[in-house]
């Protein structure tokens, strides 16, 4: 199990088989000798003339039930047609998929057995130490195990060659009204609840081990370029020298002025005037606070800090795989084919981005917040460009350490935000609930027809503008009036099509601003304007396009409907690149 990749393993002393420590993995019927040695049950010999050590094979098929010419497996009792194999009837020894790739009955195991001419009982796998003392000392060997029956409480030793996994829904052969006939239907329903209660168990076992560490992924210490991608190296020579003294407390340090730190260089060792006691090395000596995985409140996985942290004090660096764009599109489009939904991707310039997916450090961990107490920032280390996680605030010790992904939604349907802060957006990659007025010339409405791709739908102005990515939609914008500082990444669709409230795919619109609702949020979000002279009647939502005048699109005092929360629907700047899914792992 890939849960158990570090534990200790017991090896057959007289072949290359081994197993995980405990009765989870060993196979039942093998002999344990030292904590660390076994004999496994390949070694089981049947001896002649002892009726229970010989094989037996169902007389139906596995996969269709039904009786006939059957291949026979010579290692457990399945019997398969070779029709319903899709192969032809093999010459010799044939064994089952299963028993070539080694699986064995193990321990707890709910199974049909075969014993002398009884018919195929259920039972259940026990481990000797459970069995009583007169069933322990039943003549056995190597590869035999103790068997309990339902309805009968009887006890017996038997081998792989005469049993074969319980499913649900067994019924076994018809059961007659006698007295072997009602103890088989008894033995029916108990082995039915022990096969629930044992698969309930496994399953719940599962999910605690799957919560007690983050899903696997390679832990390297520097970014590693993976095709086309390279990585720059800078001329000691061409390397910036700061002007701190050695005299300094701490030179160079995130409290003082020096002149590379405030331009987002590293300094070199072999330049910096203070050798060793630079304190302006964080990236190449990886001086990262410790720091612990958690497991967040429905927000997957998260980091924490182990001490107190200073603002502008450096956190971490953010490590991965260094692609390009052309496989950062493949990665995204194997992800959607195959629902993955975590991912891992930041963008350091227009040709190259870090995928901390299959490798990172601990940065991966941090999750998204609307009020973060960390920041992204790039630095010059070495003549190449790093992406460092910097402090914006004092964060005291065990508090879970976040910044804001900057998200570029790739696809229709937004991600709901779940940071819970007082600001929260309500869904990733829009902007934080700020009164910042825009800075945005508005003019007045010169028409009320239909808008094309020449004028913005927010302020109705002119000039560079970014058009939604939808064929069916001609809405563009300024990138001021969507709060962005450049044109986003890879397919943009514009705030008309999200919801306000949830941010899956609007069915109804406001035909003047970018205000629309999806099926369950549109009831006495929208009303219908009446027609005027130039146009004819429109719906339009309760609230004004732009900051709150008290009057609606009808020019009509305006309130906002219950349990509506009203946001601009914007992409943030396109630094944090991940597609639609839970992104908060």
């Amino acid at each position: 199990k890939a849960t158990l990749w570090l534990c200790k393993m017991m090896r057959c002393l007289r072949c290359p088989v081994a197993y995980h420590v405990g009765d989870v993995c060993v196979s039942a019927g093998s002999q344990v000798v030292t904590s660390t040695a076994l004999v496994c049950t390949s070694h089981f010999n049947a001896k002649k003339g002892y009726s229970h050590h010989s094989h037996v094979n169902v007389s139906w098929c596995f996969v269709c039930s039904k009786g006939g010419q059957l291949l026979c497996c010579e290692s457990c009792p399945a019997a398969f047609h070779p029709d319903c194999l899709n192969i032809s009837m093999p010459e010799g020894s044939w064994f089952c998929n299963d028993c070539r790739a080694g699986k064995k009955p193990k321990y707890q195991d709910v199974i049909w057995v075969k014993l002398g001419t009884y018919r195929w009982w259920p039972a259940e796998i026990r481990h000797p130490r459970t069995v009583p003392t007169n069933i322990q000392h039943l003549r056995h060997q190597i590869g035999e195990f103790p068997v309990f029956f339902f309805g009968s409480k009887d006890f017996f030793w038997t081998h792989q060659g005469r049993v074969f996994p319980y499913m649900e829904g067994d019924r076994g052969s018809r059961h007659q009204k006698t007295n072997i006939g009602k103890v088989f239907k008894n033995a029916l329903l108990e082995a039915e609840e022990r096969f629930k209660e044992t698969k309930l168990k496994r399953e719940t076992k599962e999910a605690q081990e799957n919560n007690k560490k983050p899903p696997p992924y390679k832990f390297i210490k520097v970014n590693r370029p993976c095709g086309k991608v390279q990585v720059s190296t800078a001329d000691v020579s061409e390397i910036p020298k700061c002007n701190c003294r050695p005299s300094d407390e701490r030179p160079c340090g995130f409290e003082s002025e020096c002149l590379n730190r405030m331009l987002l260089y590293e300094c070199h060792p072999q330049v910096c005037p203070n050798g060793t006691r630079c304190c302006n090395q964080d990236f190449s000596k990886r001086l990262y606070p410790d720091t612990k995985i958690i497991k967040t409140a429905g927000k997957g996985w998260g980091l924490i800090c182990l001490r107190d942290i200073k603002k502008g004090e450096f956190v971490n660096e953010y490590i991965g795989e260094l692609i390009d764009e052309e496989e950062c599109r493949a990665r995204i489009r194997f992800a959607q084919e195959n629902n993955i939904s975590h991912f891992y991707m930041l963008t350091i310039d227009k040709d190259r981005i870090i995928d901390a997916g299959p490798k990172g450090n601990y940065s991966r961990f941090m999750n998204h917040s609307c009020q973060p107490n960390c920041e992204t920032q790039k630095w010059t280390v070495n003549g190449d460009t790093r992406v460092g996680l910097f402090a914006v605030c004092p964060i005291p010790a065990g508090t879970e350490l976040t910044f804001n992904y900057n998200l570029d939604c790739l696809g229709n349907e937004k991600t709901v935000c779940r940071c819970g802060a007082p600001n929260c957006s309500g869904f990733l990659g829009d902007r934080p609930k700020v009164s910042l007025p825009l800075q945005v010339k508005r003019r007045k409405r010169r028409s009320e027809g239909k808008r094309s791709e020449d004028e913005c739908f927010r302020c109705r102005d002119g000039g560079q503008l970014v058009i939604c990515g939808k064929k069916s939609c001609t809405k563009a914008y300024h990138l001021a009036c969507l709060g962005l500082a450049k044109r986003p990444f890879g397919r943009w669709d514009c705030p008309w099509h999200h919801c306000d409230v949830c941010g899956r795919a609007s069915k109804a619109f406001c035909q003047l601003c970018p205000n629309s609702f999806c099926s369950a949020h549109q009831e006495g979000a929208l009303q219908e304007r009446p027609p005027s002279p130039s146009s004819s009647s429109q719906l339009c939502c309760l609230e004004p396009p732009g900051p709150p005048s008290g009057l609606d699109h009808l020019g009509t005092p305006w309130t906002r409907p219950p349990g509506l929360d009203h946001r601009d629907e914007t992409s943030r700047t396109p630094l944090w690149t991940r597609p639609p899914g839970n992104p908060l792992d």
